[in-house]
């Protein structure tokens, strides 16, 4: 039986191509590439990590191409995107065959969220220039993405009240207990009597954060995320993410990270559509 036969690999070309005749005339590099190139960087407050007698450092545009086409074709981690730069063809012609290690990259994203952001921003008002946008007929949708911190590190103030009581019983248990005993035993009862005088404390920081803050809830290791409904009514430590898109070509206008529940938060999201296309003669559909 016959196959098709690949060439030798060990074989040269007499007219090699460059590489841009590799890329074809309509790959979206070549918008991406066009795109980044007609913005000022400086204008959107790009960090660049900068030693004058160190290595010269990578341009913002370089990277920002990169992180670009990363979240276009689902490549978001900083070690997947290195590994893009030296194997596939179209990241090397868009760097310009750089390969910046998967540190600067991450540093890159973890530095600039608000230049990133207001790229997007940018995006916007590119496709509204070149008449992209409707502005006629928005849907607007939302989805719960699970945050780091765990349901254990999320406190409300009726768990820290739970935790509170139960900690003073157990304080008092072992007040009962040092007095009855003695030698290597009450040792061992002052250390849990510190442990848990040590664990009431911090549960009184937490109680005393979320008076300050005014918020139904605190989530230790994670900040900005909050326990909410998700699928088949599961609760989870999760974000909150809005999303208004234009139909007209299904162009994304507008996205936030919000830990409001879906009513309050897309009442919110079309007053920012307002703003965004300077109108308020639009249908929303809203999920």
């Amino acid at each position: 039986m016959r196959f098709i036969q690949g060439q030798d690999r060990t074989q040269t070309h007499l007219f090699p191509i460059s590489l841009d005749q590799s890329i074809a005339t309509d790959n979206e590099v070549r918008f991406i590439d066009l795109f980044v190139d007609s913005l000022d960087l400086n204008d959107f407050g790009f960090k660049v990590d900068f030693d004058e007698n160190g290595r010269p450092a990578y341009r913002p545009s370089d990277l920002l191409k990169l992180y670009i086409y990363g979240y276009l074709n689902r490549t978001r981690s900083s070690r997947g995107l290195e590994k893009e730069c030296k194997r596939n063809i179209e990241v090397m012609w868009l760097l310009k065959c750089l390969s910046p290690d998967h540190n600067t990259i991450s540093n890159f994203r973890r530095d600039n969220p608000k230049a990133i952001r207001k790229v997007f921003r940018q995006t916007v008002k590119t496709a509204n220039y070149f008449n992209l946008i409707g502005g006629k007929l928005l849907a607007g949708d939302s989805t719960k993405l699970r945050a780091q911190n765990s349901k254990k590190n999320n406190f409300n103030q009726k768990k820290i009240d739970r935790h509170l009581a139960y900690i003073d019983n157990k304080l008092a248990e072992y007040e009962k207990a040092l007095a009855e005993s003695d030698g290597d035993e009450k040792k061992t009862i002052l250390k849990e009597i510190e442990k848990q005088t040590e664990r009431k404390k911090e549960y009184q920081t937490i109680e005393k954060q979320i008076k300050q803050t005014n918020q139904s809830q605190i989530s230790t290791s994670d900040p900005d995320s909050r326990q909410m409904i998700t699928r088949n009514n599961i609760t989870e430590v999760a974000y909150n993410i809005q999303t208004t898109v234009d139909s007209k070509h299904c162009i994304p206008i507008d996205y936030k990270v919000t830990n409001d529940n879906d009513s309050k938060a897309m009442g919110n999201m079309l007053q920012r559509a307002k703003s965004i296309l300077r109108s308020n003669h639009f249908t929303a559909l809203l999920r």
